[in-house]
C-alpha cells in the first residue's frame, strides 16, 4: 500500500523524546564544531543542536540484522559507484547550514562520492537504514525520519525486528511516500532498478540467535 505522508517539524518533537545526554546542556543547541571535540568514545548524535545519548551498544539481533543487510546490499553495489557504509559513521545532513545535526544510520548508500569526506558524510545520502529498538525507535521514527526527508534521502528504511516489519518512504514526484511490509520475504529497493533484499532470510538469521 503506499501513500503521501506528511513531514512533521522535528521542533515539535522534542517534547516526546527523553534520550539526550545529561551531561549536556538541553538549553543549550550544539552544532558539528561542538561535536567532533567530544571524541571518538563518546556515542551520540545530534539533531537541531540537540545532544541524543546511543548507548548502550546494539545486541546480537541488531547486529545481525545490520550485518546480513550490508552483505547483501554490498554484493549488489560490487562493481558500481554507489557505496554502501555500516554505523557509526558520521553523516552531516546540512553542512552548509545550521550543521547541527549529525546522525549514525545503521545502514547508508551514498552514490555522490564528491560529499564523501575524511569524517563521513558531508550531504544527504541516496539511502539510509535504521533497525529499531526500545530505546530509539521514537528518536528514529520520528526525528530522524523527518530530517532525512527534509535532507533529501531519497529512500528511508525503518525496521521493526520484533515484529518484523519494514517501513519504507521514498522519494517521488517530489512527495514522498510510504510502503509497510509485515512479515515479508523479498523487499524492492525503490530508487535502484534490480535491487532487492531478502528480508525473510535476515529475519530467521536473527532469530536463531535467541533460540
Amino acid at each position: 500500500m503506499e501513500k503521501n505522508i506528511k513531514i512533521n517539524k522535528p521542533e515539535d518533537m522534542h517534547t516526546e523524546v527523553s534520550e539526550a545526554v545529561p551531561k549536556y546542556d538541553k538549553r543549550v543547541r550544539y552544532t558539528y564544531a561542538d561535536y567532533i571535540t567530544w571524541g571518538e568514545d563518546v556515542r551520540c548524535e545530534l539533531i537541531d543542536g540537540i545532544v541524543y545519548d546511543m548507548s548502550p551498544a546494539p545486541g546480537p539481533m541488531h547486529q545481525s540484522i545490520s550485518g546480513d543487510l550490508h552483505t547483501q546490499l554490498n554484493n549488489f553495489f560490487e562493481g558500481k559507484p554507489c557505496k554502501v557504509f555500516h554505523a557509526p559513521f558520521d553523516v552531516r545532513l546540512d553542512p552548509t547550514g545550521a550543521d547541527d545535526t549529525v546522525v549514525q544510520p545503521d545502514i547508508l548508500i551514498i552514490c555522490d562520492r564528491s560529499i564523501i569526506t575524511k569524517a563521513g558524510c558531508s550531504g544527504a545520502p541516496d539511502m539510509v537504514i535504521e533497525i529499531l529498538s526500545p530505546s530509539n525507535a521514537t528518536k528514529d521514527m520520528m526525528l530522524k525520519n523527518a530530517k532525512y526527508q527534509q535532507a533529501g534521502v531519497r529512500e528511508i528504511w525503518m525496521i521493526d525486528p520484533v515484529d518484523k516489519v519494514v517501513n519504507i518512504h521514498y522519494s517521488e514526484d517530489r512527495a514522498y511516500k510510504s510502503i509497510h511490509y509485515l512479515n515479508p520475504d523479498i523487499v524492492p529497493v525503490k530508487i535502484f532498478e534490480g535491487c532487492s533484499v531478502d528480508m525473510a532470510r535476515i529475519f530467521d538469521e536473527a532469530d536463531t540467535l535467541l533460540n
